[in-house]
């Protein structure tokens, strides 16, 4: 007989309940947004969260070009890339990539992403994040249900 009246339940590939969730962009201030999509991505919100196992939901960002920063985080923020060639450190602001094409989902990605984990785990996490400039997505066949991300903590 087993006398252990409570165990530790880890979630693992086929026991999670993985769901569609769409969230609106507009006029959020993007630090904040991505942090709670990644814990979104994560499954931080879930009861049986486990920090080894993709246990999130699949995102759905709509409104990506209405994203906002506060301050001057527009044109002052910079993100560094290295190229791997000598002198081929680049430089982008929030503005200029918002400027070129799918600008929106690419910054979008990119603010989250700083908030996952560093390891194949945040690479996977990553690919369940689905951005969109507009307020059209094509995944209705998945019946995502809408979630306002102002009432997650």
């Amino acid at each position: 007989m087993d006398t252990l009246s409570y165990k530790t339940i880890s979630a693992n590939k086929e026991t999670a309940k993985k769901e569609w969730i769409v969230v609106d962009a507009a006029d959020q201030v993007a630090g904040r947004f991505g942090a709670k999509v990644a814990k979104l991505l994560r499954g931080k919100y879930k009861p049986n969260f486990t920090p080894h196992v993709d246990c999130g939901d699949n995102v759905i960002v709509i409104n990506a070009e209405k994203i906002r920063f506060t301050g001057k985080k527009m044109t002052e923020k910079v993100y560094l890339h290295y190229t791997g060639y000598p002198g081929g450190q680049r430089e982008n602001t929030p503005a200029s990539i918002l400027a070129k094409p799918n600008g929106a989902e690419k910054l979008m990605k990119k603010v989250v992403k700083g908030m996952l984990p560093k390891n194949r785990l945040g690479a996977k996490l990553l690919g369940n994040l689905h951005v969109y400039e507009g307020a059209e997505h094509p995944h209705t066949a998945q019946s995502p249900k809408s979630v306002d991300i102002n009432t997650l903590k």
